[in-house]
């Protein structure tokens, strides 16, 4: 069920919350029982069967995490066990038919595919419960209540695309009496940012998703582009995954909101970063922070010197890459980053303290290091939009002015599209994701009005919902309805 759907928004929004409520009214234990419910029918919606699945995995996990706590000394078999137990299922479903498709071309053989289907949200509800197996053999948490943990994993608003939880940051909120209780400013904020979040993705990434796809689709299926069509596709495809992604963590906290419930923010203006590592601080900001703590510090970290440093770094990434899909343009993708990286380090390494802090009172050298950080994330991300290694190479030989096209706009053309069209989508988004207030703020700032203004909160909430309604109708009237981008992850 995707938040830009009628029927979420007129069926399954209201009745939820309705329910949630007036289920608080009668016990907490109730409402939290109905939000866990609801989020198993938010779930099932998309493939009922891979509702078990997800099913099998909680409990596996909850009896796992309870004879850690049981176990004098800490556990760490049980431990093993559990992580394996989630690897194996994210290997299987999600690389199986990778790893047989390379076995067969490296081999020579002729293994049948065994076409297993990607559950939706497995990356997310794996790397979330491992944390939580983590985070119980350091003492850190400790959740008796089979129905918190349910809801903790499940919870709809950040189930299939994130962002990735920890345990600490949710058990505590459902032990909470007044989250299932009716708060008005908490509701208005909340329509704000969900309004906010469905104008980013029905709008802004949807509108500039016609220009990406008229240049990669092509150039997968063997087409060259011509120099400004690789440049214009690479940087639709930049500010529509910005847009997409965006739009889906600003939703998840809208709708959080309504139920009082606190969800870390996921985004932090990262296309302003001005290094690499300042951009892995602002995008994603849940996935990286589980990268570092648990796979990063867990390899060493910078604990062993400097070449195992970036041997840590740049193992991290490519697993980080090969997280987000089962392809080697996604291994490739996460290398590159980990290089770039490497010599973000090396080369602060090499200026010293005293000429990092004279560089960064320099306007132009922080100038410099912005565009040359965006132009690393924009090659990047061609290598994560292509489907193969060819169409990569193609987009990105047009970029450098290599193109073997002969024809002038042709991939445009046919699609039926203006350059200059799809230019001034690049340029209003580029300014809209460097300029433009943070979302992150906007709701922070909204939701502070409704809490020491009562009278805005109507109002707030009725602009919130006709905006919500416009753009709900307008999704619905198109030909097909596109899911966001990171549920295929």
């Amino acid at each position: 069920m995707l938040f830009t759907t009628l029927s979420f928004v007129f069926l399954f929004l209201p009745v939820t919350w309705a329910g949630f409520y007036l289920a608080g009214r009668w016990s907490d234990d109730a409402a939290a029982a109905w939000l866990f419910a609801a989020s198993l029918v938010f779930y099932a919606h998309w493939m009922p069967v891979d509702l078990w699945l997800l099913l099998g995995s909680i409990t596996g996990n909850f009896l796992v995490g309870a004879r850690i706590i049981a176990t004098p000394g800490g556990g760490r078999g049980w431990l093993m066990a559990g992580v394996a137990f989630n690897l194996s299922l994210l290997g299987c479903f999600k690389y199986a038919n990778f790893v047989v498709a390379n076995l067969n071309l490296l081999l020579g053989t002729e293994l049948p595919n065994p076409g297993l289907l990607l559950p939706i949200g497995i990356s997310f509800y794996s790397f979330t419960q491992i944390a939580f197996l983590v985070d119980t053999y350091q003492r850190k948490v400790r959740e008796p209540k089979a129905l918190h943990y349910g809801l903790f994993v499940t919870y709809f608003p950040h189930l299939v695309a994130g962002p990735v939880l920890h345990h600490a940051q949710m058990m505590p909120q459902f032990r909470d009496p007044s989250v299932y209780r009716i708060n008005p400013a908490h509701c208005a904020a909340g329509l704000a940012i969900f309004a906010l979040g469905l104008f980013k993705k029905v709008v802004l990434a949807d509108g500039i998703s016609p220009c990406a796809d008229a240049v990669f689709k092509p150039a997968d299926a063997g087409l060259s582009p011509d120099p400004l069509e690789g440049w214009l596709g690479a940087l639709a495809y930049t500010f529509q995954l910005y847009f997409d992604f965006s739009a889906y963590s600003d939703m998840a906290i809208g709708l959080s909101w309504l139920f009082n419930v606190r969800l870390p923010f996921n985004f932090d203006s990262p296309y302003r970063a001005t290094n690499i590592s300042d951009f892995w601080r602002r995008w994603h900001i849940s996935l990286s922070s589980f990268l570092r703590d648990y796979l990063y510090i867990a390899l060493g970290g910078n604990r062993h010197g400097s070449l195992r440093r970036y041997l840590n770094l740049a193992a991290t990434m490519v697993l980080g890459g090969l997280w987000h899909g089962a392809s080697w343009t996604f291994v490739v993708w996460g290398a590159l980053h980990g290089l770039y990286l490497m010599v973000n380090h090396g080369f602060r390494a090499l200026l010293g303290s005293a000429a990092q802090a004279r560089l960064a009172g320099s306007r132009l050298a922080v100038l410099l290091g912005w565009a040359l950080t965006m132009l690393g994330v924009v090659v990047a991300w061609v290598v994560f939009r292509a489907e193969t290694f060819g169409g990569a190479l193609r987009v990105l030989q047009a970029m450098a002015g290599a193109s073997p096209s002969a024809q002038t706009h042709a991939l445009l053309w046919n699609a039926g599209l203006q350059p200059a069209v799809c230019a001034l989508w690049c340029a209003g988004l580029g300014l809209i994701a460097v300029l433009a207030p943070n979302s992150n703020r906007i709701g922070q700032q909204a939701l502070a009005l409704a809490l020491r203004r009562p009278a805005v909160r109507a109002p707030l909430a009725g602009a919130a919902l006709c905006a919500v309604t416009l753009l709900v109708l307008l999704n619905s009237a198109r030909d097909s309805v596109s899911a966001f981008i990171y549920f295929n992850f």
